[in-house]
């Protein structure tokens, strides 16, 4: 099985390449965003568009691609046109990356992990917030959609608010994939130098203290890899030592690099290539194993990275004990 292949590895110590930003990759290929649905839509709009992004990212060198469903969960989509419509098009976003793969010639397996976040919609978000109950049977209607549709891993990300991220672990769990988070950080919104604080926006809106809103879900468990993802390349490191701290498994990095102008996305200032791999070695300096990146990062870098560090070996961290 693939995901036993991708066990084996990580406890190899070796380096597990993920795939670029899906949604943001749409947009740089022309496809129209959602206000809510964010790149959702494109399941309508432009199918072959999303299996040509997938399909590049496997041709660049990634391990695992990730599904076009980071804004299709049901408690997102209240509302919209896709209300009815959640599991379908679940269902059919994983099987258009399962339709790449067999496109795709490759002498290695690659996994499609499902992406599941309430970000761009939110559950706390427009209007009263959603019960436990009814989070977690959100994100199981998600998550056994994707698993109809033939993903190997379930990846939640942009987890950092425990209120959510809980019941969202329980609901992807009840599928009995594997699952896999991720949690993002940015500097307090305040005066300063570099030294700043870590925090983590909550879907109400607030930052928190990075470590305080990631513990909650670090103590709850239920999943094999904690990362961060949708964090700014120069904070990567920072964050990356912080979640050190708490946790002893896998360690995954995926940052964004550009200007977010919700549902929009500005690539002037995207890292380059070259100094995103840079970036990328000295998480790998850190014990990171798994490396890819998140909104403006597209699939040349993902290229250079293979390229560059997929032979090293990580250097496994021992216990805290």
């Amino acid at each position: 099985m693939v995901i036993d292949a991708l066990r084996q590895k990580l406890k190899a110590g070796q380096l597990v390449i993920l795939d670029g930003a899906t949604g943001t990759e749409l947009e740089r290929r022309g496809v129209p965003m959602h206000e809510l649905a964010w790149s959702g839509m494109a399941l309508d709009t432009h199918p072959d568009v999303v299996r040509a992004v997938h399909q590049d990212y496997i041709a660049a060198g990634a391990d695992v691609i990730t599904t076009n469903t980071f804004a299709t969960l049901g408690l997102s989509l209240r509302g919209t046109e896709f209300e009815d419509r959640v599991v379908e098009m679940n269902r059919t976003e994983a099987r258009l990356a399962k339709e790449a793969l067999e496109r795709v010639p490759t002498d290695k397996p690659v996994a499609i992990a499902g992406s599941m976040s309430g970000m761009i919609g939110t559950v706390y978000w427009r209007d009263a917030p959603a019960s436990h109950a009814a989070i977690r049977d959100s994100y199981r209607q998600q998550a056994e959609a994707l698993a109809d549709g033939g993903v190997d891993l379930l990846f939640l990300e942009m987890a950092q608010d425990a209120a959510v991220a809980i019941p969202a672990i329980e609901g992807a769990r009840a599928t009995g994939l594997p699952v896999w988070v991720a949690f993002s950080s940015n500097f307090m919104s305040t005066p300063g130098g570099p030294e700043r604080p870590l925090v983590a926006r909550g879907s109400d809106g607030v930052d928190r203290p990075f470590i305080e809103s990631i513990n909650p879900v670090l103590r709850a468990g239920g999943f094999e890899v904690a990362g961060i993802n949708h964090t700014d390349v120069d904070i990567m490191g920072r964050a990356v030592d912080a979640l050190m701290q708490e946790w002893d498994g896998p360690v995954s990095a995926y940052p964004n690099s550009g200007d977010w102008n919700p549902p929009h996305w500005g690539f002037d200032t995207v890292i380059s290539p070259q100094d995103f791999v840079a970036a990328a070695e000295s998480w790998l300096a850190k014990g990171v194993q798994i490396v890819g990146g998140c909104c403006g990062l597209g699939p040349e870098h993902i290229r250079r990275l293979h390229e560059q560090v997929s032979n090293k070996r990580v250097a496994l961290r021992s216990s805290r004990g």
